[in-house]
């Protein structure tokens, strides 16, 4: 199987992998095709990288009758949803595989106690009836049997395959970048005129030594630091003059792999600056990526966990799940000091409110939990008593 096969393959339906040495064989083979699919690659893989990183520093909150409890399914969400993965890492795969197959989304089978996410499935689906799930496979395991949907949590994104149409538009952009690339290597590379009296006739030492010179000899010493090109009579070398070089240079070639990732960033709702790693104006890149990308995504995923592993009884009844993305942004306690005296002492928070907010232990103290106001608060009818002095 050649590589461009394989890419058709991987991008088209299931992947299939390459590792080790066959890997390796496939790079040095097609360098140049497979340096153009990395740049995408590696654009999309940071996307999602950067939204599962998101999601897995989201705390899974668990509610019984309205309060919110920390038992088993919170233990099971937040640090150990089955024996061979923690929850970052299982995030980690839940999300990539979301975006890997968005047509046909992400699979989690419960069994055994015991949250896996399925690495490959067929979805059957019907308009009056159950979906089925058949062919689940996780790692080296494949289920002999069929799952409804009311026996799994499915997660879709939109019908619109988004990684379709950035491979589609890359597909023309790659064209541009590779211009560019070979203009750069063009005007970097060093060209002259070889001039001679006479070509040896073919056959005699004059002409073996010729040819050694324009084939071997004249390649070593350009590509040589420091090197001797010995000429014989009639032969004379002329090196034409560089360029300048003002008008390639490797800044146009990185400005359009940045291009690359400002279209997957946009693609998948995420600000191309977070993308790019730029800091200006991160928390506005931040705050936009929470609300376009991460919010919409936490409720696609909070309302599948709870219709599946609550239901409508449950959720009546006040049993839920809710995933709290406030722990997403870093908090630096001696910037934010001033909104915390005043989430206090408006009496919106408490102390353990703000503790748990900042990611602090609460304080197992009566006061703790008690909500404070400042006196200069009054209700408005006070107010306007003492002015009318009634």
């Amino acid at each position: 199987m050649g590589f461009i096969t394989w890419v058709k393959s991987f991008f088209g339906s299931e992947p299939i992998p390459l590792s080790g040495d066959n890997l390796q064989a496939y790079i040095e083979e097609y360098s140049e095709t497979v340096g153009e699919y990395c740049f995408r690659e590696m654009a999309f893989w940071n996307a999602t990288n950067l939204i599962a990183n998101a999601i897995s520093k989201c705390e899974f909150k668990t509610f019984r009758d309205g309060k919110e409890v920390k038992e088993q399914e919170y233990y099971l969400w937040n640090y150990e949803p089955n024996k061979n993965q923690n929850s970052s890492q299982f995030i980690h795969k839940w999300i990539s595989q979301l975006y890997r197959n968005p047509e046909k989304g992400a699979l989690i089978i419960e069994q055994n106690g015991q949250l896996l996410v399925a690495d490959s499935f067929e979805h059957k689906q019907y308009a009056l009836f159950e979906d089925v799930f058949s062919s689940v496979t996780v790692g080296d395991f494949t289920f002999n049997r069929t799952f409804t949907q009311s026996e799994v949590m499915h997660f879709k994104l939109s019908e619109v395959d988004t990684r379709k149409l950035i491979n589609a538009l890359y597909a023309s952009y790659s064209k541009l970048l590779g211009y560019s690339m070979k203009a750069y290597q063009r005007s970097r590379g060093t060209k002259g005129i070889f001039k001679y009296s006479t070509l040896p006739v073919a056959g005699t030492p004059q002409r073996e030594a010729f040819d050694s010179l324009i084939n071997e000899k004249i390649g070593k010493w350009l590509q040589g630091d420091n090197a001797a090109l010995p000429l014989g009579d009639g032969q004379d070398w002329k090196e034409l003059d560089k360029k300048t070089y003002s008008s390639e240079s490797t800044r146009d070639i990185r400005a359009q792999i940045d291009d690359i990732c400002d279209f997957t960033a946009k693609a998948v709702g995420i600000h191309p600056a977070l993308l790019r790693g730029d800091v200006q104006s991160v928390n506005d890149a931040l705050d936009y990526t929470l609300t376009f990308c991460i919010d919409p995504l936490v409720d696609l995923l909070q309302e599948e966990i709870i219709r599946k592993r609550y239901g409508y009884e449950d959720f009546a009844k006040g049993n839920y799940l809710q995933i709290d993305t406030k722990s997403i942004k870093h908090v630096d306690l001696l910037s934010v000091s001033t909104a915390i005296d005043k989430l206090i002492s408006s009496g919106v928070f408490c102390v353990n409110d703000i503790r748990e907010l900042v990611g602090e232990p609460v304080i197992e103290e009566a006061w703790a939990w008690r909500f404070f106001i400042t006196k200069n608060y009054s209700p408005v009818e006070e107010v306007l008593k003492a002015l009318g002095g009634d």
